[in-house]
């Protein structure tokens, strides 16, 4: 069974238990999954990008889409239209794929782990995650690495509120800290 088909079977029904909803078209659902990645190195060197690039893509198995600077910022040496990033929009498949390798390889193989913060909803149900090192994928290989980067992971949902959106990600098995934790 897939990971999209154990959603739909497993855990649809189970986040309608938890809200309260009748009608399963009601419950929230995971609509897209960004990662991103921004690097300030690629001001002086354009080779760290694509090499950044080329990790984003192994990781996310879609190709990244180079972001460009917005607006000129002078305290950062940077200029409208430079490119400074890269970013990936999952959907469908290759979403729910990213995300059980998420919870279930990366997120546990980050060193000193505990959970991730229950804090960084938006106010919409949608989650960000910032992960500071790449080499937690599986398919990155470390010594194949010039050097460790840190990516954001943005989980969209169709989530009315934050609480709708953490049902869902703990449904889906995000492992969020315990509430007597201080550490944040």
């Amino acid at each position: 069974m897939t990971y999209q088909e154990h959603f739909n079977k497993t855990i649809i029904p189970e986040v309608m238990k938890v809200l309260g909803f009748k009608n399963p078209m009601r419950a929230p659902r995971v609509e897209k999954i960004i990662v991103s990645s921004c690097l300030k190195e690629a001001l002086q060197d354009a080779k760290i990008l694509d090499r950044a690039a080329a990790e984003l893509g192994q990781i996310t198995g879609q190709k990244p889409v180079i972001t460009k600077a917005k607006k000129s910022i002078a305290a950062f040496k940077l200029r409208k239209g430079v490119s400074i990033g890269c970013k990936v929009t999952l959907r469908k498949k290759r979403m729910y794929e990213f995300l059980n390798r998420l919870i279930n390889v990366a997120l546990p193989r980050m060193r000193d782990f505990k959970g991730v913060s229950d804090k960084a909803f938006d106010g919409r149900g949608n989650y960000t995650l910032g992960l500071t090192e790449q080499i937690v994928f599986p398919e990155i290989q470390y010594d194949k690495i010039d050097k460790i980067r840190g990516m954001n992971v943005t989980i969209v949902t169709t989530a009315r509120n934050d609480q709708e959106g953490r049902a869902l990600l703990k449904a889906l098995g995000m492992p969020f800290k315990e509430a007597g934790s201080k550490e944040s």
